[in-house]
């Protein structure tokens, strides 16, 4: 592999499925000092690939969920009611029902316990 001189600017292909999409990169990145967009079948130092198929959905909920979601979740599993909730965790009682209407949601549960047990299927928690 050939290496760069400092004044050798970096090859940038472009290879995405959207042509308006490619071209506004194009053009944002033409007049970038220091890059060059390369040509139809010119080697290049670095390509950029995206295609137009959505992302796979991440595997597990636990990325998704906010550290004080996870905090809340781990008092639900230890069978803490929402006043519990909220003065473990210095909050008002409002915020942790929300905190924990939030998890029903993102969790796909129908209650505070199936909740739990999504949770550990997913394995976000463990008991």
């Amino acid at each position: 592999m050939s290496t760069l001189r400092v004044a050798d600017p970096i090859v940038v292909a472009i290879d995405i499925d959207d042509a308006a999409l490619s071209e506004r990169l194009s053009a944002s990145l033409g007049d970038a000092p220091g890059l060059r967009i390369a040509q139809a079948g010119e080697p290049a130092d670095v390509t950029v690939i995206a295609t137009t198929e959505s992302a796979p959905a991440a595997d597990d909920n636990e990325a998704t969920l906010t550290p004080r979601e996870l905090e809340v979740l781990a008092l639900m599993a230890e069978g803490a009611s929402n006043k519990a909730i909220a003065r473990r965790l210095g909050i008002s009682v409002h915020t942790a029902k929300f905190h924990v209407g939030s998890l029903l949601d993102k969790l796909d549960a129908t209650g505070r316990t199936d909740a739990v047990a999504q949770a550990v299927r997913q394995g976000v928690i463990h008991l």
